[in-house]
C-alpha cells in the first residue's frame, strides 16, 4: 500500500449527467461580457454561453459586425461598440455595463507575421495596444464590478510555447498575457482568472492571407496535427465554457491546439 489511501470512484459517486446540470445552472441568468464577441471565437463563445442561459453582452469596435452577431444570439443579448485600445472608452464601457458575473476577452486584430528585421518598433507597439493593453484595461475597469463567484477568461496562443519564425510579436504578446493571467489570479482573488491558449483555428484572423495560401496552410496542418484537423471557433469555445464553469481553477492556462506543441 502506498502513502495515500486507495480511492475507489464508482459511477454512482460521480453522476456525469448531474455534473452537466450543475454546469448549465452555473451560467443561468449570469451576465457574461465578451470583448471581441462579434466574430470568431468570441461569437462562438457568446452562442455557447447563451445556450446555457447566460445574459450576453458582446463588445467590439465594428458596429456592423455587432449587428450581424446579434441576429445569431437570443433576443436578450446586447451589443456595445467600443475601441478597446482606448482607455477612456474601456472605462466608460464598464461604467455603462455595471455589475457583471464573468468577463471573456477574445479581441484581436488580423494576424501579421514578420521577423524582427522586418517590423518597426512603432508597429510592434501598436500590436500590443489591443491584445495586451486592451486586456489589461478591461480587467482593471471590470474587476470592481464582478460579482462573488465570478471569473475572467483571457486569450493567448501557443506561440508562447512553440514559437516559429515570424512570430516575434505573437509569441511576445502571448507570453505577456500568461504572466498577466497568473498575477491577476493572485491579485484579484477570489475572482478566478484563467487563460485559453489555442493553436491554429479557422477564423477571420487569417483574413490578411490570400485564400489559396490560407487553405494550403489549413490542409498542411490537417495532415500534421495528431488530431488530423484544424479547429473551428466552436471547438475552442468549449474551453472558455469549461473555465467559466470550473470553480476550482484559477491562474491556469489551458492549451487547446490539436497537439501542435507536440509535433
Amino acid at each position: 500500500m502506498g502513502l495515500l489511501p486507495e480511492i475507489c470512484v464508482t459511477k454512482k459517486q460521480i453522476n456525469m449527467e448531474e455534473l452537466s446540470k450543475q454546469a448549465n445552472g452555473f451560467l443561468d441568468k449570469k451576465k457574461v461580457v465578451i470583448l471581441g464577441g462579434s466574430a470568431g471565437i468570441g461569437l462562438a463563445t457568446a452562442k455557447a454561453t447563451a445556450a446555457l442561459g447566460a445574459e450576453i453582452v458582446i463588445v467590439s469596435s465594428n458596429q456592423r459586425k455587432l449587428n450581424e452577431a446579434l441576429t445569431q444570439l437570443p433576443a436578450n443579448a446586447t451589443a456595445i461598440a467600443a475601441d478597446l485600445s482606448k482607455e477612456e472608452q474601456v472605462e466608460d464601457l464598464f461604467t455603462r455595463i455595471g455589475a457583471l458575473d464573468h468577463l471573456v476577452f477574445t479581441a484581436g486584430e488580423n494576424l501579421q507575421l514578420n521577423t524582427i528585421a522586418d517590423v518597426t518598433v512603432a508597429d510592434a507597439k501598436q500590436f500590443f495596444d489591443l491584445r495586451y493593453w486592451g486586456a489589461f484595461m478591461a480587467v482593471k475597469y471590470a474587476a470592481p464590478n464582478i460579482s462573488k463567484g465570478g471569473s475572467i477568461v483571457l486569450s493567448g496562443g501557443c506561440a508562447s510555447i512553440r514559437p516559429g519564425k515570424g512570430w516575434v510579436l505573437g509569441a511576445s504578446i502571448c507570453a505577456a498575457m500568461e504572466g498577466f493571467t497568473r498575477t491577476m489570479a493572485i491579485e484579484l482573488a477570489p475572482i478566478r482568472v484563467n487563460i485559453v491558449v489555442p493553436g491554429l483555428v479557422k477564423t477571420d484572423l487569417w483574413g490578411n492571407m490570400a485564400e489559396a495560401d490560407r487553405e494550403a496552410m489549413f490542409d498542411h496542418f490537417s495532415d500534421t496535427l495528431p488530431v488530423k484537423y484544424v479547429a473551428g471557433a466552436g471547438d475552442i469555445a468549449q474551453t472558455y465554457i469549461y473555465l467559466l464553469t470550473q470553480k476550482y481553477s484559477t491562474g491556469q492556462r489551458v492549451v487547446v491546439d490539436g497537439g501542435y506543441v507536440l509535433v
